[in-house]
């Protein structure tokens, strides 16, 4: 009788679709995703037309899809391959009602080219295909300052002019509180200053480890610390605080 357990085998890799009007890109993320034993790229395409009817066909795990593409593009293509798979953005584009359309749309995250390794990517195609969503750096800032600028433009239809000017005016000033005044205030890092404008955001702690590419325990610990220099023991608090309400 063996006395060893049976082996079993590693788990498939991760079925991709890499949709991208650039052949120097798509050739390179195939070389890069196909090259491993955890991914394999099983389609490619040029535009988002292209992408669905590959998607219909190989039914992929996860499909990475370009912004701005020739023909039908990626945001007007995402509603119908969210149907089919899970899709995550991956682009040069990081203009803010951008990032925020394709989030909206269903998009599972939205990679900047240049703002992630190749383990990383990895880990966010393994983590959207779970439904866990992985924003690089330069998205989550570009989804702050439309928060922001949402804020800065709000008025209250029910309030007389008088006070609706003064509301604005209000939200206008909480707004430079959320940068270099508020960290040299707190003295918060770079680093902290940037998860405290998360938090600000109403981010979760996972949503700020996908967004800073760290564990959550690392996020943790900088919240630990950020909580020490501005005096609070809620998140809630913190960003009352940061954004001057306090």
């Amino acid at each position: 009788m063996n006395p060893f357990p049976p082996r079993t085998d590693a788990a498939p890799p991760l079925r991709l679709l890499v949709a991208d009007d650039n052949p120097v890109v798509r050739a390179g993320l195939t070389a890069l995703l196909s090259g491993r034993a955890d991914t394999t790229v099983v389609a490619e395409a040029t535009d988002g037309r292209e992408a669905y009817e590959a998607a219909l066909r190989h039914r992929p795990d996860v499909i990475l899809l370009d912004v701005r593409m020739p023909g039908v593009d990626g945001i007007s293509a995402l509603p119908h391959l969210v149907r089919l798979a899970p899709v995550m953005m991956l682009t040069y584009s990081h203009e803010t009602e951008t990032v925020r359309e394709a989030l909206r749309l269903g998009a599972g995250g939205y990679l900047v080219h240049g703002e992630f390794t190749t383990e990383q990517l990895v880990r966010a195609v393994r983590d959207v295909r779970e439904g866990r969503p992985h924003v690089t750096p330069g998205a989550a800032k570009a989804l702050l300052e439309g928060i922001k600028s949402s804020a800065s433009a709000y008025t209250d239809p029910q309030l007389p002019p008088i006070l609706q000017e003064s509301s604005t005016k209000r939200l206008s000033h909480m707004q430079p509180s959320m940068g270099q005044s508020s960290r040299s205030r707190y003295r918060l890092s770079t680093r902290e200053a940037e998860i405290m404008d998360l938090i600000a955001s109403g981010m979760t702690n996972q949503q700020i480890a996908a967004a800073c590419f760290i564990s959550e325990k690392t996020v943790k610990n900088h919240i630990n610390r950020i909580f020490a220099k501005l005096q609070t023991t809620t998140r809630s608090q913190a960003a009352a605080k940061w954004l001057g309400v306090a």
